[in-house]
């Protein structure tokens, strides 16, 4: 499922969040995927219930998954549409790089650029 790396400076809500994020992204997690409960995650993890609770309601903020009360907190359809809204703009930034004459490297360091910046946040 999800590990955590005590000796990582990412915070633990970040890398829960950040691996069910990249799991829905894969399609690892397919929608309508049941996730654990906070509590039983937490204990899996040996991590506090409040840090799991951060994660997953990050996760719910972005759309990516849903909690549906005594149902469960599941992998959400929006996940779909998130990857949809992604590659939009992933296409919007292609024309911009190209139009003012980016190389595809250049405009792919800018990219990767960009995702270190948000990871070390």
């Amino acid at each position: 499922m999800i590990s955590i790396d005590p000796e990582s400076q990412v915070p633990p809500y970040e890398q829960v969040r950040a691996g069910f994020a990249q799991r829905i992204a894969n399609r690892e997690l397919a929608v309508g995927a049941r996730l654990p409960t906070v509590r039983a995650l937490a204990a899996t993890l040996g991590l506090a219930v409040n840090t799991v609770a951060r994660a997953y309601r990050e996760l719910e903020e972005a759309g990516l998954i849903e909690t549906r009360g005594r149902a469960g907190t599941v992998v959400s359809a929006a996940g779909e549409r998130s990857r949809e809204r992604a590659l939009r703009a992933a296409r919007s930034y292609a024309t911009t790089a190209h139009e003012i004459g980016l190389t595809a490297d250049e405009a792919l360091d800018i990219v990767r650029a960009a995702l270190a910046d948000r990871e070390s946040r």
